[in-house]
């Protein structure tokens, strides 16, 4: 497995664990897994458990298992499948051999039902999943047993075996495993193990018209890999006892152990696959990459680095504590990263016309610009300069006080790598909008302060008109406008109608090839990237991946 990180590795409770373990003799290597079950893409909260899992078995020079949870035909996917893959390895991982699938394990998995039905464990029900559901009981009151609880072995046997066989329809049988209907945890309380499923499977074809449940192929899969640490989120916690008497009731010589942590909440988003899905399917976003999207792919469309969420997984650290992280947490380790990473470039948004009187109209001239104000390993790039440019009209006013540091009428300004320019006079349309500001330029200030003594106060970023490439630029901000849309009654409801807003301008000529996610500063306005699906070079689209600073406290405060 390869992450480039070199950091001291961190410490939690359970890397404590482990340590126990070894030092105890318990285990003697650490194997561990990552289980997406494909029903989506990965979100951040999966990012979190990839960097444990992997993480972990990295540091401790053992092996991570990618197995996929396919035991639910109907909502899994291929495409699922090939996307997680990717999400794995762009963030920094390898997993170990093969890939392994739950389904895979499908016939062992049969031969242990059978051993449980042997052993009187397990029981065929008649039940409809609706009286499954009555009998089970409450928090409060104990389950009643199911009048097929007691069948005889031998039927048991006989009417597993036609249910494999389809001769049962979807719902109107199930194996169960026969445990505790008075457990004071409802998922001992006769849970289900196998379903009747007419479903075409990924993996496996139409071979398989019943399918096992996820508690009772997790804990086998983990046994027959050899995992010797089973982490999950928390919500596992009390399934850990079915996960511990399955393997304690069949014969296998591994038992591995489940250990829960807390999953991992942002603010502004969501982390169920479901609510994601349906934002999918009902075109409230473009895709499962859609850069407003929690999902790893949609981060790294948007222009997240592999770097920047392992750095935030590694700040988060590993608890039993649920907690909330807010947006910007994440948000301050991409601009770490990109701050020392990202080379700068310069991007008109908003444009206004900036016109050059006494520079000549015929003349292009290539100015050398430093490509990282701090790192010259990054080298230098030319931008080529001409009589008319385009700048922000936010950088330019006919009045201000002496806080505004850009150009003022009457005043002086530097064009970032360029000459001193003072501003003469503007010319407007009908509305009173200025649509063309007519300057002077100081020729003599190429890299040196003017003659006179008077510095400006400021410096602007600007594009030359002649050959700038007009660019669409999509300013991403947060997908909801509470910090906890899961608790919405529609969640819905509290999609930020400006999460995307669109603007078009120009970028300079260096910016038309940029490859796809590759991250720049665009100076003085933030961090994006070319999107990796609608930019070409004859139609340029860049994403905002996070501004300089952290705005959003400050307007939402």
């Amino acid at each position: 497995m390869t992450q480039p990180d070199n950091d001291v590795r961190p410490s939690n409770f359970i890397r404590n664990i482990i340590d126990a373990d070894l030092a105890s003799g318990k285990h003697s290597e650490v194997h561990t897994r990552f289980p997406p079950e494909p029903n989506g893409y990965l979100h951040i909260g999966h990012a979190k458990s990839i960097c444990l899992n992997f993480g972990i078995a990295q540091d401790y020079q053992g092996k991570c298992n990618l197995r996929f949870d396919d035991t639910n035909p109907e909502k899994e996917d291929v495409e699922y499948v090939e996307s997680i893959k990717q999400d794995v390895q762009w963030l920094g991982f390898e997993w170990d051999g093969d890939i392994h699938y739950s389904s895979d394990y499908f016939d062992t998995l049969y031969q242990y039902a059978i051993e449980l039905i042997i052993k009187g464990l397990a029981y065929v029900d008649e039940l409809s999943p609706e009286e499954i559901r009555e009998y089970r009981g409450t928090l409060t009151a104990p389950g009643k047993p199911s009048p097929y609880r007691d069948r005889p072995v031998e039927e048991n046997l006989a009417l597993f075996e036609k249910m494999r066989a389809g001769e049962f329809k979807e719902g109107s049988v199930c194996l169960r495993a026969k445990i505790d209907m008075a457990s004071s945890f409802m998922v001992m309380r006769d849970p289900v193990l196998y379903r009747v499923k007419f479903a075409h499977h990924h993996q496996t074809g139409d071979k398989w018209c019943i399918y096992p449940m996820y508690d009772f192929t997790h804990c086998i899969s983990d046994a027959l890999e050899g995992i010797t640490h089973s982490i999950c989120t928390l919500e596992f916690q009390d399934n850990r006892r079915l996960y511990d008497w399955v393997l304690e009731n069949i014969t296998i010589d591994c038992q591995p152990r489940q250990y829960e942590f807390s999953r991992l909440n942002l603010e502004y988003t969501v982390m169920s696959k479901r609510k994601l899905n349906q934002l999918v399917t009902n075109n409230l976003v473009n895709g499962w990459n859609d850069p407003r999207m929690p999902t790893v792919s949609g981060m790294r469309r948007r222009g997240y680095t592999p770097a920047s969420i392992r750095e935030f997984c590694k700040r988060i650290g590993v608890t039993k504590q649920e907690n909330t992280i807010e947006m910007g947490s994440l948000e301050s380790c991409i601009r770490d990263d990109l701050n020392s990473n990202a080379p700068r470039a310069m991007a008109v948004l908003d444009p206004v016309k900036l016109v050059l009187e006494n520079y000549p109209e015929d003349k292009t001239e290539i100015l050398t610009v430093a490509n990282h104000p701090s790192d010259e390993s990054m080298g230098t790039r030319e931008v080529p300069f001409g009589r008319e440019i385009w700048i922000e009209a936010e950088d330019f006013r006919e009045e201000a006080n002496k806080k505004f540091k850009r150009l003022v009428l009457g005043k002086k300004v530097r064009l970032r790598g360029g000459y001193v320019v003072f501003a003469e006079r503007v010319e407007k349309d009908e509305s009173g909008k200025v649509t063309t500001i007519y300057c002077s330029v100081d020729l003599d200030t190429l890299g040196v302060d003017p003659a006179d003594g008077v510095k400006p106060k400021g410096v602007i970023h600007w594009v030359a008109a002649n050959t700038a490439m007009p660019a669409e630029f999509r300013l991403y901000d947060r997908l909801f406008t509470v910090e906890n849309p899961g608790a919405a009654e529609d969640f819905e409801s509290v999609i930020n109608p400006e999460s995307l807003t669109v603007q078009h301008g120009f970028v300079e000529p260096s910016l038309g090839k940029a490859a796809a996610e590759k991250a720049f500063q665009f100076e003085r306005i933030g961090y994006f990237c070319a999107d990796s699906e609608d930019s070409r070079e004859d139609n340029l689209v860049f994403n905002r991946t996070v501004g300089l600073r952290d705005t959003w406290a400050k307007i939402s405060g």
